[in-house]
């Protein structure tokens, strides 16, 4: 038994190692044919991980469920590739790929966790994919999203305030909202919404004055964040307005100026609130208070100092002694089974979703979807650094989720969401692109003149 579990984790393994290196060559192929083969073999790489993790899990006790669990999550996998590759004609296959590894790694280590956390994830994972496939439709019906700019901010700072007042409390934040017995997160929605709002603001103009009104109601979601004890949200909202306005006035000035507002805002933070020194206390030393606030810190790295280059093997370490392993922590346990090398690779894929974003970005010729498409990049890639950080004590721990792979139905929605937007608009960019390039080829034949080469 040792045994095939041993050659299962390297496997495993290899597998990951494999798949991450065609993220970083596959564009070396100039040849589109050579291309898509090279995404097929990830989409076996991923096929092949998740059979033998869910062989590992089977053998563990020879729970059937785990059988059952598997097929359905096949049938999943292959629905949401062959359809959204319908819907999302000319789409980025590199960034449907890696949101399939991501979440095929949730939906193992939720099992490995807790059924139920499994069940439940695919169920939002499905909810969110089936909300997605409107996402196309709802672009190309409604393409006036960026004259919205001051409506996004007014709905973001509504659901906000709502939530200020009537929300619910958990592990420490008041960013939870109770709708009939079942807790949601807005702000993961939210999210969404702040971005739309820079992205249409600054793509009409972004002189000084508009920059400081931008700033201003920037400024009041980040304050109720922090009113809510939402360390991590406000920290993730703040540094993507900096980035995105950069983007859009191309001033670093900006920049610069909003690191140093940032940093005193931290300190002032520090001497005001308790919550925050006490999490500042567990960064610094979390031997110190291990007893208290840094028992979950130092469980963390515990967990990932265990697990060393190739893991311990799956179900065989200990998650369940850190608080919150699920959703917060859950980078800790797969460093602990699966190892160093697996969560650097897990760490290349969300390296290589930001590189395809920015690539389309920088595609797109309609500034509010350019603008649109940076922002959520750049929170995306954000996200996963607070994640880390604190799990790994590189910053004071925020209670931030790992987009696709914590546990937490509102943060899968809101991620797939994100990516199906910035889809979205890239294949509606590229199509008017073309329309647009059709249409000066025809002028030019008219007047005689040979226009771009046939493909």
């Amino acid at each position: 038994m040792n045994t095939i579990a041993g050659l299962c984790g390297y496997i495993t393994v290899i597998a990951f190692a494999v798949y991450t290196l065609f993220c970083f060559t596959v564009f070396r192929r100039k040849d589109k044919k050579k291309q898509n083969r090279v995404f097929v073999r990830q989409r076996v790489c991923i096929f092949v991980m998740h059979f033998v993790c869910h062989a590992l899990l089977y053998m563990i006790d020879y729970d059937i469920g785990v059988i059952f669990m598997y097929a359905v999550q096949v049938v999943l996998f292959l629905c949401c590739i062959h359809i959204y590759q319908i819907i999302y004609k000319g789409l980025s296959k590199l960034v449907l790929n890696n949101m399939i590894m991501l979440i095929m790694i949730s939906f193992v280590m939720m099992e490995r966790i807790n059924m139920d956390y499994a069940v439940r994830q695919m169920f939002m994972f499905a909810a969110g994919m089936a909300v997605c496939l409107l996402v196309p439709f709802i672009i190309k019906k409604f393409k006036y999203f960026d004259i919205l700019g001051w409506h996004y901010a007014a709905a973001g700072i509504a659901f906000l305030a709502l939530l200020l007042v009537f929300g619910v409390e958990k592990n420490g934040a008041k960013n939870w909202m109770n709708i009939g017995g079942v807790l949601v997160q807005p702000l993961e929605f939210v999210k969404i919404l702040y971005v739309f709002f820079m992205a249409a603001v600054l793509s009409k103009a972004a002189n000084f004055k508009r920059v400081v009104i931008i700033s201003v109601v920037a400024a009041v979601h980040v304050l109720i964040l922090v009113l809510e004890k939402d360390l991590g949200g406000a920290l993730i909202y703040f540094f993507t307005y900096l980035i995105v306005l950069v983007i859009a006035t191309g001033n670093v000035w900006y920049l610069l100026a909003g690191v140093a507002g940032g940093a005193s805002a931290s300190v002032i933070a520090y001497k005001l609130f308790a919550h925050v020194r006490k999490r500042v206390l567990a960064w610094k030393d979390p031997w110190s208070v291990i007893d208290n606030a840094g028992y979950q810190v130092a469980q963390s790295l515990f967990a990932i100092a265990a697990g060393g280059w190739f893991g311990l093997g799956l179900g065989r370490g200990l998650p369940g002694i850190i608080p919150v392993v699920e959703s917060d922590f859950i980078f800790a346990a797969i460093a602990e089974e699966l190892g160093g090398i697996f969560v650097i690779c897990i760490l290349l894929v969300y390296i290589s979703c930001f590189i395809m974003v920015v690539n389309i970005s920088m595609k797109m010729t309609n500034s509010f979807y350019k603008l649109t498409a940076a922002g959520l990049g750049v929170m995306f890639i954000f996200q996963v650094f607070v994640a880390v950080g604190g799990v790994t004590k590189f910053i004071p721990s925020t209670g931030v989720t790992l987009p696709l792979i914590s546990y937490g139905g509102s943060s899968v929605i809101s991620t797939v969401l994100m990516f199906s937007i910035i889809q979205g608009m890239y294949v509606l960019n590229k199509s008017e692109v073309d329309k647009n390039e059709n249409l000066r080829d025809a002028v030019l034949r008219e007047a005689g003149i040979s226009g771009r080469k046939e493909k």
